[in-house]
């Protein structure tokens, strides 16, 4: 076989497996307060089985706590499938959810309206959610319920109206409220940052220099 060929086979090779690992990474995403930032995040671990439309992720309190006395706790979680917005005011409907059991957190499902999402996302019709608290929309919550930095939590959900959506469509689908955020901030709404994950970045950065390695070699070999 050509040298020109084993080389474009070895880069072929390479790129694929690249590509194999960072799909299997893209089911985690970050997200990130829209106005305190750093302050108010999270990591969401998402999976979609498209065959029984069942959805499971689970979500992670990574807020940076720099104030006393603010503890950026996790109180709602919604989900506002594309495209954004609805005509109705409950969104898309036929969900059923649930949490896992849990010692730190308590969340209730809701697939009907979950009220206005604050924080300037006035265009977002949440189709469903799970929130803390007697107020029974996005907008409340209670934040001795909520998810404090450095908790996790696990939910599943499953519905019908998932039909023709990806795992990627649904998991950036998301939008938390944290409360209790620290100053100026009382509370915040965050959305996806699509910040790379670490081990995503060194598996990309590894594979590139192995392919660079490779060229080298073929080279000498000339």
């Amino acid at each position: 076989m050509p040298r020109f060929q084993k080389l474009f086979l070895t880069f072929t090779s390479v790129f694929v497996l690249i590509a194999a690992a960072a799909a299997a990474k893209a089911n985690t995403i970050t997200v990130t307060g829209a106005g305190s930032g750093q302050r108010s995040t999270a990591t969401v671990v998402c999976e979609f089985n498209s065959q029984t439309n069942t959805f499971t992720f689970t979500i992670t309190n990574t807020s940076a706590i720099t104030f006393p006395g603010s503890t950026s706790t996790i109180t709602g979680i919604g989900f506002d499938l594309p495209p954004l917005g609805n005509a109705s005011a409950s969104g898309l409907n036929g969900f059923t959810g649930m949490q896992a059991p849990s010692l730190s957190s308590n969340f209730t499902f809701s697939d009907g309206a979950l009220g206005n999402v604050p924080e300037g996302f006035n265009s977002v019709v949440l189709d469903f959610g799970f929130i803390t608290g007697p107020s029974g929309n996005f907008s409340g919550g209670s934040v001795g319920d909520g998810l404090l930095p450095g908790e996790s939590a696990s939910f599943t959900v499953s519905g019908a109206a998932f039909t023709g959506f990806t795992e990627a469509q649904i998991c950036n689908a998301i939008f938390v409220r944290f409360q209790n955020v620290p100053q100026p901030f009382v509370s915040d709404v965050a959305v996806p940052g699509g910040v790379p994950e670490p081990s995503t970045i060194l598996l990309l950065g590894t594979g590139l220099l192995g392919a660079v390695g490779v060229a080298r070699r073929k080279m000498r070999w000339r």
